[in-house]
């Protein structure tokens, strides 16, 4: 087990350290839970969430891993048999089969974010304090927080990663009718409705932030092929069909461009 942390730390040196870390402490828990009395009834329940091609489920590795470290997939790989090894698990210790499993969980593992901090930061700001209690308490936490990001970096909360069979089951949508939460600072997932759901209305969470939802149709569809290989058919991506295709980014530098052009034609006529 101390060589297969080693290579975790090894694969944590690249771009997406916290999302590998939590998912392979994912695939230990998940060949545990494989190991159970009830093993049977896990792998199926385990079949359910989605499955991709082995074109796509290459795609997902290299987004996840990139050039430089998909290599040590294989390293990581050859460990986790050496660890955790069963011969009714045999087709996910395979090359393919352990491939399938990382793209398994990068589509499909929803992350879970907790921080006991941010829990008491809370408590304190529900502290009635007199004005210049409250100055100092305040510039106390700016400097914890300061002080903790130093020593932490990104690990300033407790990262971790699920699989959740219902919640995996809700589609994209642009404009969510639901959203997911973790209201008890914990691993609990609550599925939260946003807006008046009917009986047989589908329920639609967004893979996107609220920041990307924003943005093009265009820019939203290059984030969600990348990430998720899938083009978004959605009511607000259906309505903008007609619209240019430009990323947010490339509208910006238009109207950037078209300012300058409007500032130069009033120096010309203010010239005149």
């Amino acid at each position: 087990m101390m060589r297969l942390n080693i290579a975790i730390a090894v694969l944590m040196s690249g771009l997406n350290s916290i999302q590998i870390w939590v998912s392979c402490h994912l695939f230990e828990r998940l060949f545990d839970t494989f190991q159970a009395k009830d093993k049977d009834w896990w792998i199926k329940l385990f079949s359910q969430f989605c499955s991709k091609t082995a074109n796509e489920e290459e795609e997902i590795v290299h987004k996840l891993l990139g050039d430089k470290f998909k290599g040590q997939l294989e390293l990581l790989r050859r460990l986790f048999t050496e660890a955790l090894y069963e011969e009714h698990l045999s087709r996910w210790f395979t090359p393919e089969g352990f491939r399938s499993l990382f793209a398994l969980v990068g589509t499909n593992g929803q992350g879970i974010g907790t921080s006991s901090l941010s829990q008491w930061v809370h408590a304190c700001d529900a502290l009635e304090l007199p004005p210049h209690e409250r100055e100092q308490l305040d510039a106390f936490i700016d400097q914890l927080y300061k002080d903790i990001e130093k020593e932490t970096g990104e690990f300033l909360n407790c990262e971790g990663s699920g699989l959740y069979v219902l919640q995996s089951c809700c589609n994209h949508s642009c404009i969510p009718n639901a959203e997911t939460s973790f209201p008890d600072n914990n691993f609990l997932l609550h599925l939260i409705a946003l807006e008046e759901i009917k009986p047989g209305e589908e329920i639609c969470i967004s893979y996107l932030d609220c920041c990307q939802r924003e943005r093009s149709r265009h820019s939203r569809h290059k984030i969600l092929r990348e990430h998720y290989l899938f083009t978004c058919s959605c009511p607000k991506c259906l309505a903008q069909a007609d619209d240019a295709n430009l990323t947010s980014e490339e509208e910006e530098e238009l109207e950037g461009e078209g300012e300058t052009d409007d500032a130069e034609l009033e120096d010309e006529m203010t010239d005149v």
